[in-house]
């Protein structure tokens, strides 16, 4: 819960400054008259739109599973993503269009000493707040935050870029590089939308994350008891702060139901306790079968073979789907 307020108050204080900074850039747009400092003030204006979608969609996931959404309200993170991806994309080829359309249509530009300062300090500005959203969101769990920070510096990169090409315009004159200066920048735009578009799609695809499947299987690894004779099968998915775990772990076939339910609480333990989400787990145990003798490291008194490898489980090897890997052995 207080991590769910810490959220909520980060969201809103991008949602602060983006107004104050948009406004910023906005002035030293209706000051200057340049193209590519209005290509900037528009895509802050993306930042305040998506920045409010994010503040409920980190509302909505906070809120407790219910009968209809039994795993939790967080894939919304997913659809806020997507949501200021699309936005991002939309402002992109208005960006390109007026570009164009400057180019052939050039305006004169004033007073580019005020507008370069303006520039200068709204792209500080959303750096440290992009830099410390991005810190907080991979510390909160939040990909929304995340996905929100990283829009921050790139926005600040991009107000980085506009600095340099001001300048050049101010030292040679050449007020056509204004245009072209829009254009790229348009270009940058787009393919930042596109990036956050894909991202929000394999969220909603529950496309495998490897590096948190990585991380579950380091886990079991190294904490692994010779009674786990296997796990296979595993699935993972991360919606908003809870992870989901599915996997099928192999136990010898003469433990009894109390035994069984002992192993299975252990691994639930090992894994909360090494990592920050909160974890829901969904265990189907096998029992073991006379072709798992081969790599078992249980002292057993029913053994068929002799054990004459050890496996080492890997992301590969725990994901495939083959029942006590038959065709490792």
């Amino acid at each position: 819960m207080e991590n769910q307020k810490k959220r909520l108050r980060i969201i809103s204080a991008v949602l602060i400054f983006g107004v104050l900074i948009t406004i910023l850039k906005f002035v030293a747009y209706y000051i200057t008259h340049s193209n590519a400092i209005y290509t900037d003030a528009l895509e802050n204006i993306i930042n305040v739109v998506a920045g409010g979608f994010a503040f409920y969609s980190i509302y909505l996931a906070a809120q407790p599973k219910d009968i209809n959404h039994p795993y939790g309200h967080g894939k919304v993170e997913f659809f806020a993503v997507g949501f200021e991806g699309a936005l991002i994309v939309f402002a992109a080829i208005n960006i390109i269009y007026k570009s164009i359309y400057a180019f052939i249509n050039p305006q004169v530009i004033h007073q580019l000493d005020k507008g370069i300062w303006l520039s200068i300090l709204a792209g500080a500005l959303n750096f440290i707040i992009g830099f410390y959203v991005v810190q907080q969101g991979r510390k909160l769990n939040s990909i929304t935050l995340e996905a929100d920070g990283k829009h921050l510096k790139t926005d600040a990169y991009t107000s980085a870029g506009l600095v340099l090409g001001l300048l050049l315009i101010k030292f040679t004159q050449i007020y056509i590089l204004d245009s072209i200066i829009s254009l790229i920048l348009g270009f940058l735009i787009l393919y930042n939308g596109y990036h956050l578009i894909r991202k929000s799609i394999s969220g909603l695809m529950d496309e495998v994350d490897t590096n948190l499947v990585n991380d579950i299987v380091n886990i079991l690894q190294k904490e692994r008891k010779p009674e786990w004779i296997d796990v296979h099968n595993l699935r993972t998915q991360k919606y908003g702060h809870d992870l989901h775990i599915d996997c099928h772990i192999t136990l010898p076939y003469y433990f009894d139901l109390v035994r069984v339910h002992d192993e299975v609480e252990a691994i639930e333990t090992i894994i909360e306790r090494n990592v920050e989400n909160t974890v829901e787990l969904f265990i189907h145990v096998d029992p073991c079968l006379p072709n798992c003798c081969n790599y078992c490291e249980v002292e057993c008194p029913v053994r068929k073979h002799p054990q004459e490898k050890t496996l080492v489980w890997n992301t590969n090897l725990v994901m495939n789907n083959a029942k006590h890997f038959i065709e490792h052995v």
